[in-house]
């Protein structure tokens, strides 16, 4: 009786499941620094922000701020700068989410068949993602200089007149979308190399045996076995383009003529350079809104349970 006691006094119920107290006091004390830290430095910046959008708070003079309602969001939708920073958040996004995905997969199909040098292929590919984007920035601003750069140097030798890149409305984007998806393909190459590695050789093999192609068993076995991570890569790689910034903040500030100016740039400009955190937070919170409903919707179209 004494022992059934003792037994029964380690266990205890929390919403219907029945849990070890010891193995939860230890599960507790490893979550608990980042649980203080991520409600520190996430959690209370949100609340903040968030309060602040119905505000006109001033960085400078955050001890006079006054209620504003909903003023800052009418003039969000009235503001011209705005759209176009989203306009321009919205070519990025359709440009270099595909770019970036069929580059991932791609490489990820190649080093998951048996070639020569995998192992360096593979640190490689995955090289540019351990660069930080400031330090990428700055040297595809190197790289891309019209007058003293490697590629224009590489355009003469085959007769090719000198580009300006980063210097032209028409390129710049462009430019950024092609070095954004170098620098992030990597990564979700690995994802996609790790789902691949979980199909079975023996569905490939049967499907040989009936006489599958290669198309084939790509489009009937490896899509459809590794679509829950394509979900996942397509979902992280959404939300990642639409918080571009530091490539326009470092290569182009935002130009030439606001043609790299992004959303999470313009927002960081009002609060910041412009001390508007009031219409900043205002502007994040509708941004915010935003993405979380394309996320979400994106997330359940390519939703398999049924």
């Amino acid at each position: 009786m004494e022992k059934a006691k003792k037994t029964k006094s380690i266990y205890y119920k929390f919403l219907g499941k029945t849990y070890i107290k010891t193995d939860s006091v230890v599960g507790a004390a490893f979550i608990l620094p980042a649980v203080v830290l991520g409600a520190i430095f996430v959690i209370a910046p949100m609340v903040v922000s968030l309060s602040y959008a119905f505000t006109d708070a001033n960085l400078l003079k955050l001890n006079e701020v006054g209620w504003a309602g909903l003023r800052q969001f009418k003039k969000a939708f009235t503001d011209r700068f705005m759209w176009n920073a989203f306009k321009n958040t919205m070519i990025f996004v359709v440009k270099v989410v595909p770019l970036q995905l069929l580059a991932a997969l791609g490489l990820a199909l190649i080093l998951n068949t048996k070639i020569r040098g995998n192992t360096f292929f593979r640190w490689a590919f995955f090289c540019p993602v351990m660069l930080s984007l400031a330090v990428t920035s700055f040297l595809w601003m190197n790289l891309l200089n019209p007058e003293e750069g490697l590629i224009n140097a590489l355009l003469k030798v085959f007769h090719i007149p000198p580009q300006p890149f980063l210097e032209s409305p028409k390129q710049a984007m462009n430019v950024i979308v092609v070095i954004s998806a170098w620098q992030g393909a990597g990564y979700q190459m690995l994802i996609f190399l790790s789902g691949l590695k979980n199909i079975p050789p023996e569905l490939y093999e049967a499907a040989g045996v009936d006489g599958a192609g290669s198309g084939t068993k790509f489009f009937r076995i490896t899509l459809p076995s590794i679509l829950p991570t394509f979900s996942f890569v397509l979902v992280t790689m959404l939300i990642g383009a639409f918080r571009l910034m530091t490539q326009p903040m470092i290569m182009t500030q935002g130009g030439p003529t606001d043609s790299t100016m992004t959303m999470s740039y313009y927002i960081y400009q009002q609060g910041i350079k412009y001390r508007d955190v009031g219409y900043s937070s205002a502007i994040a919170l509708l941004y915010t809104l935003f993405m979380s409903t394309v996320a979400l919707t994106l997330r359940k179209v390519t939703d398999q349970k049924d």
